[in-house]
């Protein structure tokens, strides 16, 4: 791959090659068509938001699963994206996606080199949401997504989604 954005098709087959499973790219594919559906959404209201950027990034946002189901798979998934040449806005998602965020405290606790975890860009913000929407390949609601991490002990992640769905439903309404 280039500095360019691969296709959709080159995301499914990189996934695939990777040695993702195929519950894992069904649900990269899931999560890209809600992430595509926010995206024009966003559009919609007069957004600046970079569509094919945004269906991508969902597409591998999971890269890293081909080798770890644990939080780390958004470093893994980094470094593969960045071994096979994937653009780095793209990286910026793979790494940005998990838990709504990663603050540089959770980082440093988990050992990630410095870097900032924590969805930055609308692009960005849009994957991670719509990554928390899906559970497997099947939509869950944002109230079941903030109890089960709750329930899982994970209040700072609870808090950091719930004002993910905060912002994006303001931008589009909350039809998500």
């Amino acid at each position: 791959m280039s500095d360019k954005l691969p296709t959709a098709e080159d995301a499914r087959k990189l996934l695939r090659e990777t040695g993702c499973s195929k519950a894992v790219v069904d649900h990269c594919k899931t999560v890209a068509r809600l992430a595509c559906d926010t995206a024009i959404a966003c559009r919609e209201k007069g957004l600046e938001v970079d569509l094919r950027l945004v269906e991508i990034g969902a597409l591998l946002h999971d890269l890293g699963r081909s080798r770890t189901h644990a939080v780390h798979h958004a470093i893994v998934g980094s470094r593969i994206a960045k071994a096979k040449g994937v653009p780095e806005a793209v990286i910026s998602i793979i790494k940005r996606h998990v838990g709504g965020g990663i603050t540089a405290v959770e980082a440093e606790k988990l050992g990630w080199p410095e870097d900032t975890y924590v969805p930055v860009t609308l692009e960005e913000k849009i994957v991670s949401y719509a990554d928390k929407l899906i559970a497997g390949s099947n939509k869950a609601s944002i109230e079941a997504t903030i109890a089960n991490l709750s329930k899982d002990k994970k209040p700072e992640a609870a808090e950091r989604v719930r004002r993910l769905h905060k912002e994006i439903s303001s931008l589009v309404g909350d039809k998500r």
